[in-house]
Parts: structure tokens; C-alpha cells; sequence
């Protein structure tokens, strides 16, 4: 690794990785580049879908033009300059990482040729299916606001969605740590995929039963039509925190599948060598923050936007503390996941 790359995988990525740096530094250094320079690639396509300012044909063309970059399939340099522009100024006077992203865009490129063939061959795999994902999101939602409700038609397309901005992750991650991590272990990988797939899956889902009441009213519903029908609602009613018992049901369903979701996560980082600790660690701080997080979506208005249900600093701080001091114990660490999930918080490690 060049040493010019460093700032792009440290302080760049420490800037817009927000809390997902937190499992990047416990990473083995084997992986941490990859996956590191994946989540600057996965950001930047991210910044690109979600810059309004932009009509959303300019924001599909240049992330359209950004994938044939990361693909190899486009030669010529991207500059996506009005898009930095387009993006808001930081509180305070400070520099907007995003803006240092979109400016940066073909450096992160450049840097992907210093991997293996294998390795870059994962990474634009994964984009390419991320980036699909972004850009059916941009198709389905682009043109929605609180008085132009959008809605997915069907509970397949929110499995879908999920896969392609998450669970292709979980596969990504198995195949990079499998290749440079524990490549003699003898694993089940048919069923290491699988479970790598649902754990990105829960995760995601997480967000979205988490994010309900202010994606409604940027106009997107991820609830589906199909299972809103149970309910009697339409979209729109779900702008009202009041219909909320009404909606419980078919929502605690989806709690139940985030749930399963993880607990396969769960299943996942413990199917992994007992030797590979910092991957070990590294998933089941997102597994227990995101199962903490469920515990708490369960106690909460679903549909009310001042009640931004949200894992604390501490709380985070005191997971990483019991996965670190429980780790030798084999039962004990095994109880992690039960305990994040009890809505009594537990204070003894």
C-alpha cells in the first residue's frame, strides 16, 4: 500500500464512515484496506444517489458513470464537481467530507489498481450490485416529497432492496476475510454465505424500521403496499403517529424478521475460527447494537419523528467492553445476544 493512500483510508474514512469506523479499526490489516476502500466506494455512490440539489437524471447519469469506473469499463476520468458543490456547507465552518468524497473520486478509483486481481474483482462485484440497488431506490423514489408519497408494491421488493445495499455486503466480507484471513479453516461456506447474506439483511432492515417516520416524510415508504393491506392504511395515514396501534401488527412482524435476521448474524460470527478475534469482534458489535436497537423499537411509537429511537454512546461503549471481557468465556459470550435483546439493560458483564 502506497503511503499517498493513507490519508483516503484514514482520516477520509474516519470522516464519512461515521460509526462503521469503529469495526474498521478491529479489523485485521489482511482486510482492512479492502474493505475499507469498498466503504469509500460504497460512500461515494451513496453521496452521488442522495444529493438532491441535483435532478435525479444527473444524479442516475453520473452514478451511472461512476460504476463503469469502479467496473474498469470506463476509462475516461469522472469529475463530479457540480455535485461537490451541491453539497451542503458543514455547521460551524468545517469542511463537508462528503464534498472531500466526490472530489477525491478518482483517487479511490486509482487505489483500487495497488489490490490483487482477486481482491479488486470482490470490490467491483459488490459495487455493482450496491450501485444497482441505488439506483432503483433513485427510480422508485427520486421524484417523492411528503405530498407525493412513493410505496414499494410487494414484500419481495423490500427483501431485495435489502440484499443489494446490504446483504451482498455480508457476502463481500465472507469471501475478502476467507481469502486472507482463515483460508485452511474448515467452514461450511454454503452456509456461512447464506447467514453473511441475512446478517447484512437484518442490519438494513434495522435502519429502516429505525428511519419509518422520517422517510415518510421525504415522501419514501418501505412498507409495503401488499402489507399495508393487512392493516387498512395507506401511506399516507402513516404521517399520523395516532394510527400507530393499528399498524403494530404487520410492523412487529418486520421487527421479527430483523430479529431472525441477526440472530443468524449472530450464528454467523460464531461459526467463524475462535482464532480470528478481531473479525469475530468486528461482527457482533453491529449484531448486538442492531438486536439493542430492535429491544427498543419495540417499546417506541413507530410512527412518531421525535422519538428518533437511537443505541447511546454508552451503551455502544459497554457492548464493546462485554464482547472484550466475555470472549474467553465461551457461554458467557454466547449470552451477549440474549442480553441485548432483554429490555432490562444489563450492567453486569
Amino acid at each position: 500500500m502506497q503511503n499517498s493512500a493513507t490519508p483516503l483510508l484514514t482520516e477520509l474514512l474516519e470522516a464519512v464512515s461515521r460509526s462503521f469506523y469503529l469495526t474498521l479499526r478491529v479489523l485485521p490489516a489482511s482486510v482492512r484496506p479492502q474493505i475499507g476502500l469498498a466503504y469509500l466506494l460504497a460512500r461515494t455512490t451513496d453521496t452521488i444517489a442522495d444529493t438532491e440539489l441535483v435532478p435525479v437524471m444527473g444524479r442516475l447519469a453520473a452514478l451511472d458513470e461512476y460504476r463503469a469506473r469502479i467496473l474498469g469499463e470506463r476509462r475516461e476520468p469522472v469529475s463530479f464537481g457540480s455535485l461537490a458543490a451541491a453539497q451542503p456547507e458543514q455547521a460551524g465552518g468545517g469542511t463537508n467530507a462528503e464534498r472531500l468524497l466526490l472530489k477525491r473520486a478518482e483517487e479511490i478509483i486509482a487505489l483500487m489498481q495497488s489490490f490483487s486481481a482477486g481482491d479488486q474483482q470482490l470490490i467491483r462485484e459488490v459495487l455493482s450490485t450496491i450501485t444497482s440497488g441505488q439506483e432503483l431506490d433513485l427510480q422508485r423514489f427520486g421524484d417523492a416529497s411528503k405530498e407525493n408519497l412513493r410505496v414499494l408494491c410487494t414484500d419481495a421488493e423490500l427483501d431485495d432492496y435489502t440484499y443489494r445495499v446490504a446483504g451482498c455486503v455480508g457476502e463481500f466480507w465472507t469471501k475478502m476475510c476467507r481469502a486472507h484471513v482463515f483460508p485452511r479453516a474448515r467452514l461450511d461456506d454454503e452456509a456461512l454465505l447464506r447467514d453473511g447474506v441475512r446478517f447484512g439483511k437484518g442490519l438494513q432492515l434495522v435502519n429502516i424500521l429505525r428511519d419509518l417516520p422520517r422517510d415518510l416524510r421525504q415522501g419514501r415508504c418501505y412498507l409495503s403496499l401488499e402489507r399495508l393491506a393487512r392493516t387498512r392504511l395507506s401511506p399516507r395515514e402513516l404521517l399520523d403517529a395516532g394510527v400507530a396501534p393499528r399498524l403494530r401488527p404487520v410492523y412487529d412482524e418486520l421487527l421479527d424478521t430483523a430479529e431472525a435476521h441477526l440472530a443468524a448474524g449472530w450464528r454467523y460470527t460464531n461459526s467463524l475460527p475462535r482464532s480470528a478475534i478481531r473479525v469475530r469482534l468486528a461482527c457482533a458489535w453491529p449484531v448486538l447494537i442492531g438486536v439493542k436497537t430492535l429491544a427498543k423499537l419495540r417499546r417506541e411509537n413507530p410512527l412518531d419523528e421525535e422519538r428518533r429511537v437511537k443505541v447511546s454512546r454508552e451503551e455502544v461503549k459497554r457492548i464493546i467492553l462485554a464482547t472484550v471481557l466475555r470472549y474467553p468465556f465461551q457461554t458467557r459470550w454466547e449470552m451477549l445476544f440474549v442480553n441485548a435483546n432483554n429490555q432490562t439493560p444489563k450492567t453486569n458483564l
